[in-house]
């Protein structure tokens, strides 16, 4: 990922549960989804982005980004949220 000290200063729910529920209360700006995630987990996120016309930008593996978000684990999803 070409921003990651972006994400780490960005306001920023990582994980599914915190990921869905800033989309489904209108505080998402953009999602980030891994690629490598189970699509089991990610179809239900990209679903409710689409419905909500939030950006998804997709990233090549978990691992990126959670590195990215700054955490020394893996991330399916993450949300930067307006503050």
């Amino acid at each position: 990922m070409s921003n990651d000290k972006g994400l780490q200063d960005a306001h920023v729910k990582i994980g599914t549960k915190q990921t869905v529920r800033a989309v489904e209360l209108g505080l998402a700006d953009e999602v980030y989804v891994a690629q490598d995630a189970d699509s089991r987990i990610t179809s239900k996120i990209i679903a409710l982005c689409n419905e909500a016309s939030v950006k998804i930008t997709y990233v090549d593996t978990m691992v990126e980004l959670g590195k990215a978000c700054g955490i020394e684990v893996g991330a399916a999803m993450a949300a930067i949220v307006r503050q």
